[in-house]
């Protein structure tokens, strides 16, 4: 498995602007226990928080998402220009990406829903079209932008955007390339993404924000022989403004 840094993204680009405040919702309620247990049956086989796992050993420990290595996987982290700090992990695989981020969610409901919604009105703002159609992980959006293709005419870029609802967090995923479109060329990106394991964390957050991802702790040294290794800077995402 490789590395990369990815292309830094404005600031705007990462995270949706959002008012909302730090849930006051009282700790431990029977709705808040009984809405947990709903989101562990719905992720029974993944993707996983950090309290589901009994060991985070053979993991590639990204601050708030681990993530299972996988031959041929590379990761590119999109880092913020303005701050520096890194906002989104793609995964490449066989020509095919998966971008992933994760934001905090309140304590009493899930954001998925809400954000669907949301993507809709953002592509459709930008002359694309939007279908939303029933997968792997519940409700999922095929969206179609408008793109110039190679020769000068003009196309469209498809993204397929996945979400899970998850204790206290929300984990987003836009796949690109052949697996937006093909759900044979996804299998393998989808069980990667199944294997996530997300950390919340105790912190108050307020519901959307991101989630606090950063480089491996051995990502500056030259790793032994088998581990991750390092490469140039690659473009980021393009997709990652939406939603």
């Amino acid at each position: 498995m490789v590395f990369g840094l990815g292309r830094k993204a404005k600031k705007d680009q990462a995270a949706e602007p959002d008012d909302s405040q730090v849930s006051t919702e009282p700790e431990g309620s029977a709705d808040e226990a009984a809405d947990a247990a709903h989101s562990a049956g719905q992720r029974a086989s993944g993707p996983f928080d950090v309290s589901e796992i009994s060991s985070r050993d053979g993991y590639v420990d990204l601050g708030a998402l681990l993530v299972t290595p996988s031959e041929g996987l590379q990761l590119r982290l999109e880092v913020e220009e303005a701050t520096q700090r890194v906002v989104a992990v793609t995964m490449d695989l066989n020509g095919s990406s998966l971008q992933l981020q994760a934001f905090a969610a309140p304590k009493s409901e899930g954001l998925w829903d809400e954000i669907r919604e949301q993507i809709g009105q953002s592509v459709g703002s930008q002359g694309g079209q939007v279908e939303e159609v029933q997968g792997a992980f519940g409700p999922e959006l095929i969206a179609k932008l408008p793109a110039g293709a190679a020769d000068g005419s003009q196309g469209y870029r498809v993204a397929r955007f996945i979400g899970v609802d998850g204790p206290r967090w929300f984990l987003r995923g836009v796949l690109g390339g052949a697996a937006a479109m093909d759900r044979e060329a996804a299998a393998q990106l989808e069980a990667l993404f199944r294997q996530i394991v997300v950390i919340r964390g105790d912190s108050p957050m307020p519901p959307r924000d991101l989630l606090q991802l950063r480089l491996p702790k051995d990502a500056t040294v030259t790793p032994p022989p088998g581990t991750p290794a390092f490469q140039e800077p690659e473009r980021g995402p393009e997709i990652t403004q939406i939603g």
